[in-house]
This record gives structure tokens, C-alpha cells and sequence, in this order.
């Protein structure tokens, strides 16, 4: 029996995002490597996409819940600064477990929480899976 589709994590990697010159103290390889592992792990989706738009608040990271989630209430969760190891593995672990509307977030990453941009200020909602 298949699994139950999983949530989806969308990480900019736009003009500001996943930038050595912006954040040198951070490993952008190593947080995407992260990621991809993680979702071969625990069967959710991870797609790269340009700029998301909140680039005073890179790297940034949208969690979009599962169909179940959805039912459940939970909504897309954008996260901000997430530029540690970390928040990546919050991110990866809070996914793991089912993410919005299914596990709660780790209070810590709570706080990275951020408001997502108007739609008029996204700069692409163009795609590229990982």
C-alpha cells in the first residue's frame, strides 16, 4: 500500500537565499544534502525555487502541508534566517513527523516563523524539483 502524500518543502534559492557572499558562515550544500536525504527518508517533497521574496530574511523556507494536514487546518508555514544546521534539522524533523496541521514545530523554529509576501511582491513561483 502506498504512502499517504507527504507535505512539501519549497527552499529559495534565489538572488539572496543559498548566497555564500550574504551568509558566508553558512554550508548551502550541506543544508540542501540535508534536505535531500531527509525526504528520501520520510517520503516528502523537496523542490529549489528562485526568489521567494523576504530577502532581509534569507535563506528562506516554505513548508506546505499534506493533504491531511490541509484537513487538519494546517496552512503553507514560511520560515526565515534558517541559515544554521540547526534549523534545518527542526525543519527536517518537523516535516518527518507530518508538519502543519499534523506534529507541532519545534517552539524554536517557531520563532523563525515569518508572514509570507504579498502576492505582488513574490518575485517567481517558478519551480525546479530537487
Amino acid at each position: 500500500m502506498p504512502s499517504p502524500p507527504a507535505c512539501t518543502v519549497v527552499v529559495c534559492r534565489g538572488c539572496c537565499c543559498g548566497n555564500a557572499a550574504k551568509h558566508p558562515g553558512a554550508d548551502h550544500a550541506a543544508q540542501l544534502e540535508r534536505l535531500r536525504a531527509a525526504s528520501a527518508e520520510h517520503g516528502f517533497r523537496l523542490r529549489t525555487t528562485d526568489c521567494l521574496g523576504p530577502c532581509d530574511q534569507a535563506n528562506v523556507v516554505v513548508v506546505a502541508p499534506s493533504p491531511a494536514g490541509r484537513r487538519a487546518g494546517g496552512r503553507p508555514t514560511w520560515v526565515g534566517f534558517a541559515t544554521d544546521t540547526d534549523s534545518t534539522e527542526e525543519i527536517a524533523n518537523w516535516v518527518a513527523a507530518g508538519g502543519p496541521g499534523v506534529a507541532e514545530p519545534p517552539l524554536t523554529l517557531e520563532l523563525q516563523f515569518i508572514e509570507p509576501p504579498r502576492e505582488g511582491r513574490v518575485r517567481s513561483r517558478r519551480g525546479a524539483e530537487s
